[in-house]
């Protein structure tokens, strides 16, 4: 059987390992799988999977599109349609879309041929994107136009920025466009964005949850030196990780805490750039995306308690491998990050007051979880139920 996978990225971020973990396991069991994607390098191991969609002066162009026309998706033109000449020539059996969107393929031209092509489609959602008008984070801005039709986007300075608000009529072309799609099953990752599908247009095609996982094999509680690598064997630690910082994740929220606890708390922030280093403050224990697995899994071990400040989130895998490694989750009530918190503190968005509170009134408790519930084995064995 032939598969083809389509991704903004591949073999990195959350998204990308997704792809290449089920590449993997189904080119173990003999298949032949290409994971088409637009943006960034992919690492060497991965390289056998990959087809790049257009160049990356193509994705700027989409780019500028996107920020003076409020048309993300709809660039790309001669990329997609030489990338649509060379799907037809692989011929697969079964294709599934991931993320769509990052200014890298036309959803118009893809859906056209995916309209005709008489093929089994499967579409994992990572976001609210596929259904509205302009934004993948309508939580985070607590909007529902998309019910009922998108305009007046509040989400336009966020990706993807627009100049300009199309959000009406762009909510009108993807209904058009993704609708009476035959032989389309659509996945997501959250009971929180299945609920959010019903309530779209999209709501045609049967939704399946399938809760993204992480290796339970490695991610465990070990002895950790961090505490006393950075003299911090009397404080209460606060962590929170990310692959990229920014106002979605919250940032601003860590340095509000950082400033509301006293001496014996320390708040630790990892994944951070160079510059955002420079610029927080002291009170900030600031340390950049780390590629050690190792050291990253001594980080959660040390914790206290993980806060996830984000403020769109689907099924964030941080909240799971804290967890794993026996630290309890703080988190906003965010999409679906209550769900992966599992039987973590869940507070309003925004609310430091609440989260100084909790914190302050905090007595770890002891944790129980089913490591095969949250296993990427597990994850990889329900999807490949679809494709059969």
């Amino acid at each position: 059987m032939k598969i083809l996978m389509i991704n903004i990225v591949c073999g990195i971020r959350s998204t990308g390992r997704i792809c290449t973990d089920l590449a993997t396991e189904l080119e173990a069991r003999g298949h032949e799988v290409k994971i088409a994607y637009g943006r960034f390098e992919v690492p060497e191991k991965f390289q056998k999977f990959a087809v790049k969609i257009g160049t990356n002066f193509d994705v700027k162009i989409h780019g500028l599109k996107a920020r003076f026309f409020d048309s993300c998706g709809f660039g790309s033109t001669r990329a997609t349609k030489k990338f649509i000449s060379w799907v037809k020539k692989f011929n697969p059996d079964v294709i599934h879309l991931h993320n769509i969107h990052g200014y890298y393929i036309n959803v118009k031209i893809l859906f056209d041929y995916l309209r005709t092509c008489n093929k089994k489609i499967i579409w994992t959602l990572h976001d609210c994107w596929a259904f509205t008008g302009h934004t993948p984070y309508c939580d985070a801005v607590n909007c529902e136009k998309f019910i009922t039709g998108c305009g007046n986007c509040p989400g336009l300075k966020n990706y993807p920025k627009s100049f300009i608000d199309r959000s009406a009529a762009n909510w009108l072309k993807k209904k058009n466009l993704f609708c009476d799609i035959p032989g389309l099953t659509l996945i997501t990752p959250s009971n929180w964005l299945a609920g959010l599908v019903k309530k779209s247009f999209l709501a045609q095609y049967p939704v399946h949850v399938i809760h993204n996982g992480i290796d339970t094999s490695k991610f465990i509680k070990v002895e950790s030196d961090f505490r006393k690598a950075h003299g911090l064997e009397k404080k209460f630690l606060l962590l929170g990780v990310a692959t990229a910082w920014d106002e979605m994740k919250g940032l601003s929220d860590y340095i509000k805490l950082a400033d509301a606890l006293g001496d014996d708390y320390k708040v630790i922030l990892v994944g951070l750039t160079k510059q955002q280093k420079e610029n927080l403050p002291k009170n900030i224990l600031s340390i950049e995306r780390t590629n050690s697995l190792d050291e990253l899994v001594k980080i959660y071990s040390a914790a206290d308690l993980y806060v996830n400040f984000s403020y769109c989130e689907n099924y964030p895998g941080v909240n799971l491998e804290a967890v794993a490694c026996g630290t309890p989750v703080l988190t906003y009530d965010s999409g679906g990050s209550p769900e992966s918190a599992l039987n973590g503190i869940v507070i309003p968005k925004g609310d430091i007051k609440a989260a100084v509170e909790k914190i302050k009134s905090y007595c770890k408790p002891e944790i129980f979880i089913n490591r095969e519930e949250i296993d990427a084995r597990k994850t990889l064995n329900e999807y490949l139920k679809f494709y059969v």
